[in-house]
């Protein structure tokens, strides 16, 4: 227990911060670019006909549209995810007593993801050229629990956001071979918060050390009895890359892609809220005093292979093979703005993999019915997952209709089912790096979430 009297504040702040880094690139990549891709379970992403999407998904495939188009995809994400467990503060010593709270409440509200996208071919002597231009959002995660709950102290609200312009260029380099490229202007941020339990660095922090938070001993302040509410805004800009290739037969087509890792240097707005007795004691108030905070990220690559097979000219299959390269996400750095080191913390994420199978049949001139079925591989693991994330491997399903209403104008709409197996959170105390966390959390989320998304296309 002598280890809780050296516990820093300042090092409490940091795994705020951490936390900023983990969210910021979540396993909750987004897929939700374009409706036909939603109702097909993601299954041809890269190959899909008349579809300005492939901007950002395969510049290639842009050479499948052959009028101006303009489209717009939105997608409402509504996920639902029950948390039952347990915790303990000073979890693992004499002085262990159980957490205050409830289950959070259901931390998924209804989100918004849209995705626009402009394709041109160009014609004269720039004939077998293709330029686009889209406007989306790759990754992103919002989930947000009751203040008091018992997981408060890892985490409250989490907002990411990201934000990608993407302008892309194919070529028909021969009858059936096109290849693209893409420019990535992504834009990031974030706002997250959680709980700081200042009553166990405070009972610690008196002479005579841990004995103080004893429900017994006479020092006023407890564990749980002086919360305050820590939070990190934060934001960065970056660039990356996607190129992509197309190769096509009477009946076969097959498309690669490639987006490249993008670099960030968070830099974000550290607010500890913390109560008169903690900023009011000159010998901590500086550890726990607002300020800038910084860090690097690195967002993963993905590689995506699909294949589209015209059975007829009525019917088609469609696969997707996916790796998004989570493995970049090993560890983060934290820095403050004069650049000095303040923790680190391990991640341990790997790469995960998406696998889907997908079909179209048209019905006439006028509706399209599409189905897919998916496979998602989380990129967390039961050691360091948090309630930031609650995510493992899911089950896609979808369903999906596009109505012709003319030669020029189309409206598609899909439904999404994903089932989430059930993601264990088992987090210990940490008393021995400084002590970000003086609490326990262990227990399983139930989630899934409902996907809805409609767009609209025009030709010209």
């Amino acid at each position: 227990m002598h280890h809780i009297t050296k516990i820093s504040a300042l090092a409490l702040g940091i795994a705020g911060v951490l936390t900023f880094g983990q969210a910021q690139a979540s396993g909750f990549q987004l897929r939700e670019q374009s409706v036909k891709n939603l109702g097909r379970s993601g299954a041809g992403s890269t190959v899909g006909k008349n579809d300005a999407a492939v901007v950002s998904l395969n510049p290639a495939g842009m050479a499948n549209v052959d009028k101006n188009t303009v489209q717009a995809d939105f997608t409402v994400i509504d996920l639902d995810a029950d948390f039952a467990g347990s915790g303990q503060v000073l979890a693992g010593t004499p002085l262990a007593s159980p957490i205050s709270g409830g289950n959070g409440g259901d931390p998924g509200d209804p989100t918004l993801v849209p995705n626009i996208a402009a394709v041109f071919p160009l014609h004269g002597a720039l004939e077998g050229m293709v330029v686009g231009a889209s406007i989306g959002a790759p990754f992103g995660l919002k989930t947000e629990y009751d203040p008091n709950w018992m997981g408060r102290y890892r985490a409250i609200e989490s907002d990411v956001k990201t934000e990608d312009l993407t302008l892309s260029v194919a070529f028909k380099a021969s009858e059936g071979i096109s290849v693209g490229v893409g420019l990535v202007y992504e834009r990031a941020e974030a706002t997250l918060s959680k709980a700081i339990d200042y009553g166990t660095i405070a009972c610690a922090s008196q002479v005579g050390g841990a004995a103080n938070c004893s429900p017994l001993a006479p020092f006023p302040i407890k564990p749980q009895s002086a919360d305050g509410l820590f939070q990190v805004d934060g934001d960065s800009t970056s660039f990356g890359v996607i190129v992509g290739g197309q190769i096509s037969t009477d009946s076969i087509t097959i498309g690669v892609s490639y987006r490249s890792e993008i670099d960030h240097e968070l830099q974000g707005d550290l607010q500890f809220g913390a109560p008169t007795f903690i900023a009011g004691n000159p010998l901590v108030a500086p550890r726990f005093a607002n300020g800038d905070g910084g860090a690097h990220l690195t967002t993963p690559s993905i590689t995506t292979v699909s294949v589209r097979y015209d059975v007829t000219d009525d019917f088609r299959m469609l696969a997707d093979w996916q790796k998004t390269g989570w493995s970049s996400l090993q560890d983060v750095t934290i820095t403050r703005a004069d650049g000095t080191v303040v923790g680190s913390e391990e991640f341990g994420w790997k790469d995960s993999n998406f696998l889907s199978l997908g079909a179209e049949y048209d019905i006439g001139d006028a509706f399209t019915l599409r189905a897919g079925v998916g496979k998602d591989h989380s990129p967390t693991n039961g050691t360091t997952r948090t309630p930031r994330l609650p995510d493992n491997d899911r089950q896609l399903y979808s369903v999906g209709l596009s109505w012709n209403a003319s030669e020029n104008f189309s409206i598609d709409a899909a439904f999404q089912r994903i089932n989430i197996d059930d993601p264990t959170i088992n987090l210990s105390p940490n008393f021995t790096t400084g002590g970000s966390d003086f609490a326990s959390l262990q227990g399983a989320f139930s989630g899934s979430a409902n996907l809805y998304g409609i767009s609209a296309q025009y030709r010209f």
